[in-house]
């Protein structure tokens, strides 16, 4: 009982601090997700020669020819993460760049676990988590979904009042 007490007068303050933190947290991992998705698309666009030598030499997509997956992998880097930074469609486009992801990773295999590229494969694992979290949190209040869904509520637009 003095235990329970105890615990529920450190863990409830921590509890309301830490609700205030949701929307921006949710707000940081889509951008910092985003950007090094659309940085990666950016570069295979801006450079097309090299993108499909690239694909045809040192990416093994399975299942695709080297110029479908550079198209998909350009295409879907470009468009999820631009969704995904807006907040727009946040769950699919999550998943969308999850699925990226994880044929990066499939594609690259031969580097990504090979010895002295443990950090490599870290930030592809990093960015798996994030985009894991936003899929089955959601984008949060501060995005396109989370205002549209205050404001089909009835809430003032841009509510951020701190959850209950």
């Amino acid at each position: 009982m003095f235990l329970s007490r105890i615990q529920a007068a450190i863990e409830a303050p921590l509890a309301r601090g830490a609700a205030w933190l949701v929307a921006p947290a949710a707000l940081a991992a889509r951008l910092y997700v985003a950007w090094a998705f659309l940085h990666s698309g950016w570069l295979k666009a801006s450079d097309w020669d090299q993108t499909l030598a690239l694909f045809q030499t040192e990416y093994h997509v399975p299942l695709l020819s080297p110029t479908l997956a550079a198209y998909a992998g350009a295409g879907g880097e470009l468009l999820f993460g631009t969704l995904l930074a807006l907040g727009l469609f946040g769950r699919a486009s999550a998943l969308g760049l999850s699925a990226v992801n994880a044929l990066a990773v499939i594609s690259y295999r031969h580097v990504l676990f090979a010895d002295g590229f443990e950090a490599a494969l870290g930030q592809h694992l990093l960015w798996g988590a994030l985009l894991a979290a936003l899929v089955v949190h959601g984008p949060g209040r501060l995005s396109v979904d989370g205002l549209a869904l205050a404001g089909a509520a009835g809430a003032p637009s841009g509510s951020d009042r701190m959850p209950a």
